[in-house]
């Protein structure tokens, strides 16, 4: 999901992680120590989500908070509440569409907290759910602290005197989303924030053959952006910060289905400017990768709880995420499926066309990568040239 806030604003840091918070509380008014009044606006999209069809969520309200350590109870929140709930599937808000919560007026001043709260699962019908892919049933999704008190964003952002300030959330499902051992569903919601007034995007084209392609946008090897490539093969990244600000961007394409898809795409060093759109590629010219077999790595990762893999791919001295998921909540189970070909390499230039050479010496060769809920962090080296790899495990 991506949240959006319209204003003139001076907002700083542009990554925060989600965390679930407990407890409930009444919205106030917030002041800002700035005389005057701005405007917030919200909106919600998302990056793309492995294994499932749809990914469901039930919005009841938005609260800010001055204050990155305010409680529930604490004074200081304004809320933007609904009209009525709105159930939003956040797997159709790809390639830079969103989905309008609302507006609020606001006191103008610093902001640091925001808080999603979404509603309760309640009798048939859950308003938060998930369809694996493959499947047509609608499965709940457990979110205990986002129905209470909602999920806490640390995210500084200024808003100024008759504004309208525009910030973007954006909820990455794949890393989001946690399999139980009974085969039920969590959230642990892994979200970033980026100011749209210093944002801009980067857009490109597929071969129609690898329309549905996961794209990503990463700097030094962490994704801060993705989409999915549409059914013309067509891919928008946005909002991304500007290059001058945050630095260029790596473009990776992963078309990993299982068991054949297609090699890794890696654009290196593109940049971005506000308001600006960067093309990479064309429909006349488009990226068009050569076909590869898909292998698994797999393993457990233990103790179980919240543990996080990804698996990256080392080209000279620059690694990339190629992909990543979350361990059973229960088992510690986990598979990442892999190119096994060679990744094909270029850097951004004009004019277009950019030119991929393919990187043969790291064909099949990764680095499986385990996070544990307190943040220890392990590594292992797997080939999957000749094939699937299991016992890849990890124990913090």
């Amino acid at each position: 999901m991506k949240t959006v806030a319209r204003a003139a604003l001076i907002a700083v840091p542009f990554v925060s992680m989600l965390t679930a918070c407990g407890g409930g509380g009444d919205g106030g008014s917030s002041s800002g120590g700035t005389t005057g009044n701005g405007t917030l606006q919200v909106s919600m999209t998302d990056a793309p989500s492995c294994g499932f069809d749809h990914v469901f969520v039930t919005v009841n309200k938005v609260r800010v908070n001055t204050s990155s350590s305010a409680g529930d109870n604490d004074a200081g929140w304004t809320d933007i509440a609904m009209a009525s709930p709105q159930k939003i599937d956040l797997l159709t808000l790809t390639n830079g569409v969103l989905a309008d919560l609302g507006r609020a007026p606001l006191p103008a001043g610093q902001y640091q907290q925001i808080r999603l709260v979404l509603a309760a699962n309640q009798g048939n019908t859950p308003a938060n759910s998930v369809v694996v892919t493959g499947t047509t049933t609608e499965q709940p999704l457990d979110t205990p602290s986002a129905t209470q008190s909602g999920f806490k964003i640390i995210q500084p952002f200024t808003v100024q005197p008759n504004t309208l300030v525009d910030l973007v959330l954006d909820f990455n499902a794949c890393k989001s989303i946690v399999q139980r051992g009974n085969g039920t569903f969590s959230l642990k919601p892994v979200v970033t924030a980026i100011p749209m007034v210093v944002s801009g995007s980067i857009t490109g084209n597929v071969a129609t053959a690898q329309a549905g392609a996961q794209v990503f946008a990463e700097q030094n090897g962490q994704v801060v952006r993705g989409t999915v490539a549409d059914g013309n093969g067509q891919f928008v990244l946005s909002p991304l910060v500007q290059s001058s600000t945050n630095g260029t961007y790596d473009v990776v394409i992963v078309d990993n289905q299982v068991p054949t898809g297609h090699a890794t795409g890696i654009i290196r060093s593109v940049p971005v400017t506000a308001t600006q759109t960067t093309t990479i590629s064309t429909a006349g010219a488009p990226f068009t990768l050569p076909t590869s077999a898909t292998s698994t790595a797999a393993g457990t990762a233990t103790p179980a709880a919240q543990a996080s893999l990804r698996a990256l791919q080392t080209i000279g001295s620059a690694s990339y995420e190629i992909t990543s998921t979350n361990a059973n909540l229960d088992t510690g189970a986990y598979s990442l499926a892999l190119p096994a070909a060679a990744p094909l390499v270029g850097t951004y230039g004009t004019p277009l066309p950019i030119t991929l050479q393919s990187i043969t010496a790291v064909a099949g060769k990764y680095s499986i990568q385990a996070t544990s809920a307190a943040g220890v962090t392990q590594n292992t080296a797997v080939n999957v040239s000749s094939g699937n790899q299991s016992g890849i495990d990890f124990s913090f």
